[in-house]
């Protein structure tokens, strides 16, 4: 099976989307001219040229995409060779109209942006196969091949009869018989029992609150039926070339995708991330997405898309200060990326998207942007062959799983202020604080070989899951879980007691008599801290220990911190502090340490394989403080006992032997 490592060959792919459609072909030689100069060294092509490679049903105009692949091969630059299926031409939706896909309140999405297909119309698939085929044939032994990269950022949902088709189908093949649909959904409640499959449809636009289960399913249908479009692809160009790997770009953080389960269809596994450049917490959350997808891949991991400046779609978009765009570069690939890409070489001069950022931004090769590519593009030369293929060594593990994640987010809940990703963040930000390098894996994984296991919040837990949890504690690990977890079993019915009778065993709580949340901007006063969003009336059992107690209001005394053995539970939100300094020590007491100790505010420290990388996220130079001397990889300097970090600075230190 072949992999990213088989892409790489000990060096870091560093490039971006390249439309040269968009441009003169004269503009093509400047371009590889730049690359060159830059260290680019990959480049995606063919993402949105459908219309470019099949102008009508049926007609193939490769010639200048041959002449494109060649010229790269040419200057050195491996080709990212993309399958343009994600924006289906005019001609499609004129001609197909069914392809297009429709909204839950029935409204046609039309044409004439991107993403604009029905994934489960067999029209689209079959010209989206057609196409996939004649494109891996006519390429499969070109030099410059070196990844496959199927569609881009896969999101569509679609309402329409051919979906509510393909809908049942999926239903049929998960339940069997329409009786245990009726019983997986509920569907006693508000006389919704279904007699046969024909009445089966999505959860289209209701008078009312729509049947949970039913959503619950579809988001779940949703993931599949456009993995089924994905494999397609993918099986075709697999078999015109077993040898090159194959991948599609996750968005971080996006609900539509199980991306656990479609990691494990990928050889590479590949994410597009944009931290807003104005957010103080911007490294926090690009230190998140890329621990959750080398999660995801199991090892080193592909940045298919960054910004190197601003995007253009965020009320305001703020460009990225000067060494930014390195410092969150470098920061991807501490924690396990092994190809650092942007969207795109050449920012656009028309479409959509003119103002979002390019490594050439309108400024040109004498901007500011361009001169911060070629620095990240020297500097990757600088550590490729070191850190290449390389893991990054984690005690902790925060759990993370799509189902719990597609259960939260149901109307009629208790409160719709409480986000299942903003607490994902709000966790494993009080690790990043504390220095604390983390994985993430899904509640029912092998977590033996973590010292310590966070659960942020996971609302619905499978009985596997919770097996998983118990057997782990018993087995002496270390738990911590949020608030209102394991409260809906995997069919979204409420669980007996409110919450799992073996996680309340664990935790050391005899009885949860209310859930308490808290109005925007509200606060409830425990031992020492202060929390957020969220708060429980639960009674302990007489083995809990009451680590912090609600102090004050209707939970006066009554726990907000329980522990029963190495199993904790936390029943609100913790300030960020006050949740740094709970799991701070926790962990210690679980045996887990940062990376470094004492490290000046806003500096991040990874080790990657043998070498410690050090990020200054403040706003100011500041000195770390090292045992021994350190050679720094980017400069050639040898640090000895301390090392100075300019603002936004890096380095990628190497141990001297004494």
């Amino acid at each position: 099976m072949p992999s990213l490592h088989d892409a790489t060959r000990g060096r870091i792919l560093f490039g971006g989307d390249y439309n040269p459609e968009q441009w003169p072909e004269e503009v093509w030689a400047d371009d590889v001219r730049l690359m060159k100069e830059a260290g680019v060294n990959s480049v995606t092509v063919g993402v949105f040229s459908w219309a470019m490679i099949e102008p009508r049903p049926g007609v193939r105009e490769f010639g200048w995409l041959d002449r494109l692949m060649d010229l790269l091969h040419s200057h050195g630059m491996g080709v990212v060779l993309a399958t343009p299926t994600s924006s289906p031409p005019p001609w499609m939706g004129a001609l197909h109209p069914e392809t297009l896909p429709r909204a839950d309140d029935g409204t046609v999405v039309g044409y004439g942006s991107r993403q604009h297909f029905c994934p489960s119309s067999p029209v689209y698939r079959g010209y989206a196969k057609a196409l996939t085929e004649d494109l891996a044939a006519r390429y499969a032994d070109h030099p410059a091949l070196t990844v496959w990269h199927i569609n881009n950022e896969y999101c569509t949902h679609c309402w329409c009869d051919e979906s509510a088709a393909h809908f049942r189908r999926w239903l049929a093949a998960r339940y069997g018989g329409i009786e245990a649909l009726n019983s997986a959904w509920g569907t006693a409640f508000w006389s919704q029992r279904y007699d046969n499959w024909a009445e089966v449809l999505p959860p289209r636009r209701a008078q009312y609150l729509r049947n949970p289960a039913q959503e619950l399913d579809f988001k779940r249908f949703t993931s599949d039926a456009l993995m089924e479009c994905y494999t397609a692809e993918r099986d075709i160009v697999a078999r015109h070339t077993p040898h090159i790997p194959v991948t599609t770009n996750f968005m971080p953080l996006w609900a539509g995708q199980d991306a656990w389960a479609w990691a494990g269809q990928e050889d590479i596994v590949s994410v597009d991330v944009y931290p807003d450049p104005s957010d103080p917490r911007a490294g926090q959350y690009n230190a998140m997405i890329a621990d959750m997808t080398r999660s995801q891949a199991g090892g080193p991991w592909m940045l298919m898309e960054q910004a190197a400046g601003a995007v253009n779609w965020r009320p305001v978009n703020h460009p990225k200060p000067a060494g930014l765009n390195r410092l969150l570069s470098l920061q991807s690939v501490a924690r396990g990326a092994d190809a650092l890409c942007y969207f795109q070489w050449r920012q656009s001069r028309q479409g959509a998207e003119k103002f979002h950022s390019g490594m050439l931004s309108h400024a040109g090769e004498n901007g500011r942007v361009f001169r911060e590519v070629k620095r990240i593009g020297a500097e990757l030369s600088l550590i490729g062959a070191r850190v290449t293929g390389s893991g990054v060594p984690a005690d902790a593990v925060v759990l993370h799983d799509w189902d719990a994640w597609w259960s939260s987010t149901q109307d009629g809940r208790p409160s719709s202020l409480v986000s299942y990703t903003e607490l994902l963040q709000a966790w494993h930000g009080g690790l990043w604080d504390g220095g604390i390098s983390a994985d993430f894996a899904r509640p029912d994984a092998d977590l033996s070989a973590y010292r310590m296991v966070l659960v942020p919040q996971l609302q619905l837990l499978k009985d596997a899951a919770v097996d998983n949890l118990v057997s782990y504690v018993r087995g002496g690990g270390t738990l911590v879980c949020g608030f209102f977890t394991g409260v809906v079993d995997e069919d979204d019915r409420v669980r007996a007691g409110g919450m799992d009778s073996r996680l309340r065993e664990l935790f050391g709580i005899r009885t949860v008599h209310e859930w308490w949340p808290l109005d925007a901007g509200a606060t409830v006063e425990c031992d020492g801290f202060s929390g957020t969003l969220w708060s429980e009336e639960i009674e302990a059992d007489e083995q809990a220990e009451t680590v912090a107690a609600y102090t004050g209001g209707e939970l006066d005394g009554l726990p907000a911190v329980l522990r029963k053995g190495t199993a904790y539970y936390v029943s609100t939100l913790p300030a960020p502090e006050a949740l740094r300094a709970l799991l701070g020590r926790v962990a210690a007491g679980a045996g887990v340490r940062p990376v470094l100790e004492d490290l000046p505010s806003g500096v991040e420290a990874v080790r990657r394989g043998e070498l410690l990388f050090l990020l200054n996220h403040g706003g100011s130079r500041t000195t770390v403080t090292l045992r021994g001397s350190h050679l720094d990889l980017l400069t050639g300097d040898v640090a000895d006992g301390a090392v100075e970090l300019g603002r936004h600075g890096v380095a990628v230190l190497e141990e001297v032997p004494a």
